[in-house]
């Protein structure tokens, strides 16, 4: 059967292994601070090293899976990451048995380092195993529902994080932490193997970037109001007086969960450039009405349009990103894009706090919308190509 008229169902397993593989992500991420900080005796800013240090590790690692992804296939990737995923969970554990706090640490911070190429690994291979099995004409089909069952992962780990914290201590986390990639495991075992692409030349890490790079600032850009309506939004609305703050999280939800829902076959459709251009342009409308804000109900249509703006982005330029590199080369190519993805979450929080020190906190999401409108430039002087 034509990959391309595979049914959409299909791509639940891989689904499944990115849902299960961030869960052992996020889940820990909470509680890490209390283990820190609270039971090891170390400061605050070394509780938030162990907690972003595994970032750097993934950023570094996503060149190197990429490639092994494009030459051993994406089934691979799935066998290879989720196992250390597994032995990341089993080291935090290991580091609850050791008496000394240093040495404690130490061991933790090591499993949090052997995530990085875990995260690295099982993610590039379930998407390139689901593109490769739907076909790269549903690339933004694949990438939207993988895109989902990161966020639910997210949105999840923190509340089951904090529980099993205070049900069990940190020993649960762990445990619970090591239990999720296997059930990951278990459905990339019960999956057939895709061979790679064997046609064409490989791209270099470096070529690879100067095909994607215009894709990937892109995505920087309208990633980081996600970031930034986070971490600011409460602290906004009390320097104006105004109650209700979590509803604007709520609103982005709901504008991110409805587009998704009602839209997500538009990248496909449509071309990832034309829908990433409109979605930049309503996050920035989004991000205005946020700044300009004179009461708290036109601050949550602001929110509730960044998330519908935000919420195709990311398929939207994979599908360009996917469209325009070697078939041979697609693994590296997802890497390489998502690592952008990864430097937009770890810079957004410290840039606009440089810019809320200097302009207040409306200035932080004038500086979104900003940025969200230079995106669709970067897409406009991109000329078509597709060597897929």
């Amino acid at each position: 059967m034509n990959s391309e008229s595979v049914p959409a169902w299909r791509l639940w397993p891989f689904v499944a292994i990115v849902l299960t593989g961030f869960l052992a992500i996020a889940l820990p991420l909470p509680v890490f601070s209390l283990r820190v900080h609270n039971e090891l005796g170390f400061s605050l800013v070394t509780a938030g090293w162990v907690a972003g240090i595994q970032s750097l590790a993934t950023i570094l690692t996503r060149q190197w899976a990429g490639s092994m992804i494009d030459r051993r296939g994406p089934r691979w990737g799935a066998l290879a990451g989720l196992p250390l995923a597994v032995l990341s969970g089993l080291t935090y554990l290991a580091s609850t048995l050791i008496a000394d706090p240093q040495v404690s640490l130490a061991v933790l911070i090591i499993g949090r380092l052997i995530m990085g190429p875990a995260e690295s690994l099982f993610l590039t291979g379930a998407m390139t195993w689901g593109i490769l099995t739907l076909g790269p004409r549903r690339t933004g089909v694949v990438m939207t529902w993988q895109g989902i069952a990161m966020f639910v992962a997210i949105g999840l780990g923190a509340p089951i994080g904090l529980f099993f914290m205070a049900q069990g201590g940190f020993v649960a986390v762990a445990l619970v932490t090591a239990a999720l990639p296997l059930a990951g495991l278990a459905i990339a075992l019960s999956r057939p193997a895709i061979a790679p692409v064997a046609r064409g030349g490989r791209t270099s890490f470096i070529g690879m970037i100067g095909l994607v790079w215009r894709e990937g600032l892109a995505l920087c850009l309208g990633i980081a109001p996600q970031a930034v309506l986070a971490s600011f939004v409460a602290l906004y609305f009390a320097s104006r007086g105004w109650e209700g703050a979590g509803l604007t999280l709520t609103g982005f939800g709901i504008g991110f969960i409805a587009v998704r829902a009602f839209l997500s076959h538009m990248p496909d459709r449509v071309g990832g450039a034309k829908v990433a251009i409109v979605s930049l342009v309503v996050e920035a409308f989004g991000q205005a009405l946020l700044w300009t804000a004179p009461n708290v109900t036109m601050a949550l249509l602001g929110a509730t349009l960044t998330g519908a703006g935000f919420s195709l982005i990311y398929p939207a330029l994979g599908v360009e990103v996917v469209r325009r590199v070697p078939e041979a080369s697609r693994g590296l190519a997802i890497a390489s894009f998502s690592a952008f993805l990864d430097i937009a979450v770890g810079l957004a929080g410290p840039l606009a706090g440089l810019i809320v020190g200097i302009g207040g906190y409306p200035a932080v999401f004038l500086a979104g919308a900003i940025g969200c409108l230079i995106g669709p430039l970067l897409l406009i002087r991109r000329r078509p190509q597709s060597t897929a």
